[in-house]
């Protein structure tokens, strides 16, 4: 048998054994989960504002993305992020609390190989890319605003 009859056979397998998703009700409630943890991210906003009203709009944005940060963590370490993931697919991977949730879950997964070569190591494994790429965007399009 050659390669390309063998490639064809096992695409053939594996289209068979995809689960097969519904669109609308996945779409509906990743729209949904997204929005409710904007939400919780809005309503966090206005409390600290409620609290300290004299601190400026960057403050305010900060200490969301880190009390978002954290309760994203909290969840994955007890294993309900996870449980969210799944019901939600994209609507709890797109805001901040999903990149939280990519840095902690490696961190768990391999937290037995000890701090440097499990904790260190690992923890960036999924995140690593997203960074990378999102530095050299930004000094990409940094370079071309200070040329243009």
């Amino acid at each position: 048998m050659n390669y390309k009859d063998r490639n064809k056979k096992y695409n053939e397998y594996v289209k068979q054994k995809i689960p097969k998703t519904r669109s609308w009700p996945t779409l509906f409630n990743a729209f949904w989960v997204g929005g409710v943890i904007c939400m919780i991210g809005q309503g966090i906003g206005d409390g600290i504002r409620a609290i300290w009203p004299d601190l400026s709009g960057s403050m305010v944005s900060a200490y969301i993305s880190i009390i978002l940060i954290f309760i994203a963590s909290l969840l994955t370490g007890i294993g309900v992020y996870d449980r969210i993931g799944a019901f939600a697919g994209a609507g709890s991977i797109v805001p901040i609390t999903g990149f939280s949730n990519s840095i902690t879950s490696p961190a768990m997964d391999y937290k037995n190989e000890g701090i440097i070569f499990g904790l260190c190591v690992k923890m960036f494994s999924i995140a690593g890319p997203v960074i990378v790429i999102g530095v050299l965007a930004s000094a990409v399009v940094g370079l071309i605003y200070l040329f243009i």
